[in-house]
């Protein structure tokens, strides 16, 4: 995302990329490390439920610059990398809170696994419904298994992309644009299903760093 931020900020449902600068990549990459660790560290040492509120909500006043400056470079497959991928998914959601739950919606109407099980949105799934799976999965990274936080923003993702796909369908003799621009944003959100679920293994083996 080579956008200048500014509070607050909005981000279009295609940005999934990483800021782009000119400072030291061992630098950003350390800091980002150290401060992912010391924070979750810290908070699932003592998960005092007004600090975690406040974490889950932080972008809501602060904005995400602050997030992204530390976290947004980092590799998909590390703990900054879920950490940012977390939050951002977290604000396109509070963003759009309509059209991502009709993505999820027509996801949930088609798919043929267990992700919308694994996911946890209560069905059927409207703008309320999606906000709260947003807020309890970023909650569940600082209070319970992270793992499981991170396959549940798995299979929200997998969930949605199946419904970008299945709608883009739709599209594609009428609107071949808007086809296109959804098929793109199933990839992504695919790519990222695929990232979280490999944070997911690798914190399993104490091997997510």
């Amino acid at each position: 995302m080579a956008d200048d931020f500014h509070k607050p900020t909005q981000f279009s449902g295609n940005k999934f990329e990483a800021f782009q600068g000119g400072e030291d990549p061992a630098a950003i990459s350390r800091v980002a490390h150290e401060t992912a660790q010391a924070l979750l560290t810290r908070v699932r040492k003592d998960p005092d439920p007004d600090t975690v509120e406040r974490l889950v909500a932080y972008t809501d006043e602060n904005g995400i610059d602050a997030v992204a400056e530390l976290w947004s470079r980092a590799t998909p497959r590390s703990l900054p990398g879920a950490l940012w991928r977390m939050y951002l998914i977290r604000l396109l959601i509070r963003q759009d809170p309509e059209g991502t739950a009709y993505l999820y919606q027509r996801g949930t109407d088609v798919v043929r696994t267990i992700d919308p099980v694994v996911a946890g949105a209560a069905a059927p799934t409207g703008p309320a419904e999606i906000i709260t799976l947003a807020d309890e999965i970023l909650r569940g990274v600082f209070t319970g298994d992270f793992a499981v936080a991170l396959d549940r923003a798995a299979a929200y993702c997998r969930v949605t992309a199946t419904g970008c796909t299945s709608i883009a369908d739709d599209h594609e003799a009428t609107e071949p644009h808007r086809s296109s621009e959804l098929t793109t944003r199933a990839l992504r959100f695919s790519t990222t299903a695929a990232e979280f679920a490999a944070c997911a293994r690798l914190w399993r083996t104490d091997s997510l760093e």
